[in-house]
């Protein structure tokens, strides 16, 4: 009998991962299981998943060294994938699975935000999800359970924060009433089992964190950090690469240190003779330097993607036409503030977008607006997924549709924010200033993030707290004057790295390994160094481990 190649162990891959779990089903855009869940989110699910996982990862342990460079990519990408789940298996981590950003609590909920609403059929799935939405919570309410049985707990900041979401989500006037709401208005024939299943769906929910307020956030550990044992390797399977947490600590405070002289430097330009806390004042503040509609900046943003791709395709990057349709859009009600990129469906019928979350606002300074929309559109997160998903003569489906790594992919979308200025995107001071504020913003997370869950000090150089310890309070305020962000954002920040631990600090150290090797091949390479080359090695592969990355950008 024949044995499968890594394409086709690829395609059955994706079925059968599909197959066990209907919302990563409807994240992909496959049809015929949005009306189910599963069984995904409790033990049983999760020990057939690790099943798949095993048997997959022997299947394409036999292909490493295959004849075909593609076959062989395929393998190598996906046994470095699936060893990463395996880690976090053995770790336990699916059994404190509980987290203020990212967890089996916001992926059963935000699955409404991905299903087809085009139609009666589309709608009556949306209703069955809604009214059975009870199961895949009841199942993760039994794994958290006997991850804290057997020792696995989740510090009560994070309960308490997913508490208090789930609350929000359970009242009046929710998200799940405002989903019934859309689709009654679409169709009136189901107007009234919409908003029965809404409800359930809202009481659903709001027992849900009634429950953790109740029977686990008084036995939570107040600890919030994870410790270096545990660190180390989440940060390893995040950024595809052994990182030294307190090189990167040292690092990050150097980074620091470089790009607030820098912002000086441009805040001259802007406003002579004035402090940078001066400079940033009259950015937030200037009328003409703002929108005060939601329409007018999305256009905005809209307008500054369609021109940068319009005037970089063909010359710095390959942009296949498939993925030139990128929308703007605002994200649904509820979603946490900020900016996200969501990808195109398998078949392209659902493009690519920027969602952005903007909470009351309604006056939008543009200054820092222009950087995060490359970094998120083009040439960020929408044509570095993109390119991948258009590859598949050359990318199994495994890898185009499941694969990704923080370090890869949030370090590209930095790489571009500074390519952008480099190739004179920044055409304003104010821009430049913004984009330099983000990095800071990025290398600040790095040393918070390491910091607390490492329990270092903070630099004696720093503005908050020299030399004190990281303390939870120290590095809220510390996001607030290094990150530019309002209390309430900064202590989200906080609670999302304490909650996701390693990933924040990925967006700079990522950065900076993709420089690197940018670096390394301009000096091998010489003249015939091209960046349009080095972009086409560092996307055109797909995600994949950094360090993966490394042997194949730099192989001769």
């Amino acid at each position: 009998m024949r044995t499968p190649t890594p394409f086709e162990l690829s395609e059955r891959y994706v079925d059968e991962s599909a197959e066990l779990d209907p919302v990563h089903s409807t994240s992909l855009g496959l049809e015929g299981r949005d009306h189910l869940w599963g069984k995904a989110f409790g033990l049983e699910g999760h020990a057939a998943r690790m099943d798949l996982v095993r048997r997959y990862r022997s299947a394409f342990a036999q292909h490493l060294t295959h004849a075909d460079q593609n076959e062989q990519l395929a393998a190598r990408v996906m046994l470095g994938s699936l060893d990463e789940e395996l880690a976090a298996n053995e770790a336990g981590e699916h059994l404190r699975d509980l987290s203020h950003m990212v967890s089996s609590f916001q992926r059963i909920w935000s699955t409404f935000d991905l299903m087809k609403t085009d139609s009666l059929d589309a709608w009556q799935a949306v209703c069955a999800r809604l009214e059975t939405i009870d199961q895949p919570y009841a199942q993760l309410r039994e794994r958290l359970s006997v991850g804290r049985q057997q020792g696995h707990h989740v510090a009560a900041r994070q309960v308490a924060s997913v508490s208090r979401q789930a609350r929000r989500l359970g009242a009046d006037d929710s998200a799940f009433d405002r989903l019934a709401q859309q689709g009654a208005q679409a169709f009136p024939a189901i107007a009234e089992r919409l908003v029965a299943a809404a409800a359930h769906a809202r009481a659903t929910v709001a027992g849900f964190g009634e429950h953790l307020e109740r029977d686990v956030l008084p036995s939570a550990p107040a600890t919030d950090g994870l410790g270096a044992e545990r660190y180390r390797p989440a940060l390893d399977r995040l950024m595809g690469l052994d990182v030294d947490p307190a090189e990167a600590h040292a690092w990050g405070w150097e980074e620091i240190a470089r790009l607030r002289s820098e912002m000086s430097r441009i805040g001259r330009q802007i406003l002579p003779g004035a402090s940078l806390e001066q400079v940033t004042h009259l950015l937030e503040t200037d009328p003409a330097r703002s929108l005060t509609t939601t329409a007018a900046f999305l256009d905005f943003i809209a307008a500054r993607l369609t021109a940068a791709r319009e005037q970089l395709a063909s010359v710095h990057f390959d942009v296949d036409p498939r993925i030139a349709p990128l929308s703007v859009e605002l994200a649904p009600v509820g979603s946490p503030l900020g900016a996200y990129y969501q990808p195109p469906s398998e078949d392209f019928s659902r493009p690519g977008g920027i969602r952005y979350a903007v909470g009351d606002q309604t006056v939008f300074p543009l200054y820092h607006q222009v950087s995060t929309a490359y970094h998120e559109g083009f040439p960020g997160h929408h044509l570095q997924i993109g390119t991948a998903m258009t590859r598949a003569e050359r990318l199994s489906r495994a890898h185009r549709l499941t694969v990704w790594y923080p370090g890869y992919g949030e370090g590209w979308a930095m790489y571009t924010e500074r390519l952008m200025g480099e190739l004179g995107f920044f055409e304003k001071p104010d821009y430049e200033l913004g984009m330099l504020a983000k990095q800071l913003y990025r290398a600040a997370r790095v040393v918070v993030d390491i910091g607390l869950h490492l329990g270092l000090s903070i630099d004696r150089a720093s503005l908050v707290a020299p030399g004190e310890p990281w303390t939870y309070e120290r590095a809220v305020e510390f996001m607030r004057v290094y990150g530019h962000r309002t209390p309430a954002q900064a202590e989200g920040e906080v609670m999302r790295y304490l909650g996701w631990p390693g990933q924040a600090a990925t967006y700079k150290l990522g950065e900076r390994e993709i420089g690197r090797l940018r670096d390394e091949a301009r000096a091998r390479a010489g003249s015939a160094f091209t960046l349009a080359g080095f972009h086409e090695k560092v996307i055109g592969n797909g995600a994949m481990r950094l360090d993966l990355l490394r042997e194949i950008v730099l192989a001769a």
